[in-house]
């Protein structure tokens, strides 16, 4: 269940990075602090089970994949050096979850 917040915390972190170019008025910026808040909350919730080195470099790197090809979409340049580096950073995240233990939380036994 915490891979799904750190998931999910990276979604938003898609949402809020590429929305940042675009935020002019108060309501923008406070939806961008709202996101940002929502996914550093399930971000922290999530290390109560997984490693915080883990769960930071998937919550990151979900970001980091997902606002490249956002910007791709919206019209941003990009190179194919910039993509083979960006499925190197994938499959680096994609091992990280692969391997990563959960941790017991406090209390189990």
């Amino acid at each position: 269940m915490n891979w799904l917040f750190v998931i999910i915390a990276g979604i938003l972190e898609i949402i809020w990075a590429s929305g940042l170019k675009h935020a002019d008025t108060l309501l923008d910026w406070v939806t961008t602090i709202v996101l940002i808040l929502i996914s550093f909350i399930l971000l922290i919730r999530a290390y109560k089970t997984i490693p915080v080195a883990a769960a930071y470099t998937v919550f990151v790197g979900i970001g980091t994949v997902g606002t490249y090809f956002v910007g791709i979409f919206l019209g941003e340049p990009y190179s194919i050096s910039q993509l083979f580096f960006l499925m190197v950073l994938l499959a680096g995240i994609i091992g990280m979850k692969t391997f990563t233990k959960n941790e017991k939380t406090r209390g189990e036994q």
